[in-house]
């Protein structure tokens, strides 16, 4: 069984004046050691397919099972977001103490955790983010890459087998984004935790090991990130940007010159040079 698994999900809020649903007949699998990118525009669903993931919602119709746990069964719950970890757009509303060593021991606390594997789980959680040694500084004084890597730290510290990251570099600047990115795909490539990642920024799906894009609730297709960026009018057609190497691959492929399907500046200038 796949670590994350959705059969013919709904999602409907409660207060939504609309008959139609935020998610509608989602089917999908996330093996463990995943790097799944979830991209889509405004209002596609992409929020409220995170928040289904660590049981902050539950599904209208269907069912969700993380690591077998089914997400409708309360007694889950707990063991639920002890395996899936969450991180926010803003980090500000996940930082809740005034050092970051505490921030980041929150969840362990929480947990029952004993005081000196905390301890040692807040050090190890700080390096693995690239972090160490700002254990005692306080987190407003922290740019907004550095803030984002902390609340990363406090999931990290409670073990979980998958972290879900709904659009984490949406408020950062360019440095801030490169900060966070490297990260996520550290943890994912070199620790082996699963990540699931919600962005609207495009270039950030390139590394992915599968893209999933999201139109009006639904999933429009799923795939490499090479046979999802070759359906560039597709994805324009539901506004979506395409990444710039991309673009300019197809335009030369227009023009009658062989590119390869190429996904990064890099790879571009290789098939060119």
């Amino acid at each position: 069984m796949s670590l994350i698994e959705l059969n013919g999900v709904d999602f409907l809020y409660a207060n939504d004046d609309s008959d139609r649903p935020a998610l509608q007949n989602i089917d999908l699998q996330i093996e463990a050691g995943d790097f799944a990118v979830v991209i889509g525009s405004n209002g596609s669903g992409k929020s409220t397919l995170a928040k289904l993931l660590n049981v902050l919602l539950t599904p209208s119709k269907g069912k969700i099972f993380v690591d077998g746990l089914n997400t409708l069964d309360p007694d889950n719950t707990w063991k639920i977001r002890q395996k899936v970890g969450m991180v926010f757009q803003n980090p500000d509303n996940q930082l809740v103490a005034s050092m970051v060593e505490d921030d980041v021991a929150f969840g362990p606390e929480n947990l029952g955790i004993p005081t000196e594997e905390i301890r040692h789980r807040v050090d190890k959680s700080l390096e693995m983010v690239g972090m160490a040694g700002f254990q005692k500084f306080a987190p407003h004084k922290l740019s907004g890459g550095q803030k984002q890597r902390v609340a990363i730290a406090g999931v990290i510290a409670m073990e979980p087998d998958c972290i879900v990251l709904d659009e984490p570099t949406a408020m950062l600047d360019p440095q801030g984004r490169k900060e966070v990115m490297e990260t996520v795909q550290y943890l994912n490539k070199e620790k082996g935790i699963t990540v699931v990642h919600i962005t609207h920024f495009m270039e950030e799906a390139v590394e992915a090991d599968k893209v999933v894009v999201m139109n009006q609730g639904e999933i429009l297709r799923q795939g490499s990130p090479k046979s999802i960026f070759r359906l560039v009018k597709q994805l324009k057609d539901v506004n979506l940007d395409i990444p710039v190497a991309v673009e300019v691959a197809q335009l030369l492929r227009e023009e009658g010159i062989k590119v390869p399907d190429i996904l990064s500046i890099d790879e571009l200038v290789e098939a060119l040079c």
